[in-house]
């Protein structure tokens, strides 16, 4: 629905709007807090402060939505979506690290395509990065971003192989 609104925001004064969703799976504390003339609905746990976490990290890798692995190991049919693992991460707040996926089902025709038609390589790239084979995971991330050049996460973990830093998964904590 988004993307049908933006076909309205086409000028300068009206630029398309961006939105973030982090989705995590977990227990919570639902309540009211307030008083007589004015109450008001709030939710606390671990579960929500990490979907709130998630949502921050959408900004820093330019994409739309992103999961928990809680999330993705509860879907009914993983296959019916779009989506690819973006990292482990350390998350303030979070002993453990965080598996990560973005779901890019809504993202608008050309993204979602581009993305579809990069992910083996992603993927593979993914697995060289992780091993710490940096050089061919570098080589791979760019033949992602010949195809997609708006890949964010693919600029991202470009730079990190290039720099050859700490892994994602350490450099990330939020």
């Amino acid at each position: 629905q988004l993307t049908e609104y933006n076909k309205t925001r086409t000028t300068e004064e009206r630029l398309p709007l961006r939105i973030g969703v982090g989705i995590n799976t977990g227990p919570l504390m639902l309540g009211t807090v307030g008083g007589h003339f004015q109450m008001a609905g709030t939710v606390i746990s671990d579960a929500v402060n990490l979907a709130a976490r998630l949502e921050s990290l959408t900004k820093q890798f330019g994409v739309s939505m992103l999961i928990s692995h809680e999330t993705f190991t509860r879907l009914h049919d993983p296959l019916a979506y779009d989506f690819r693992f973006i990292a482990k991460l350390s998350v303030k707040g979070k002993s453990k690290k965080v598996s990560v996926f973005e779901i890019f089902n809504a993202d608008i025709p050309e993204l979602r395509a581009a993305k579809l038609a990069t992910k083996t390589i992603f993927e593979q790239a993914l697995v060289l990065y992780y091993t710490r084979d940096y050089i061919r995971a570098d080589k791979l991330f760019a033949r992602c971003l010949q195809q997609h050049p708006a890949d964010t996460v693919a600029k991202i973990y470009r730079q990190q192989c290039r720099s050859q830093k700490q892994p994602i998964a350490e450099s990330m904590n939020n």
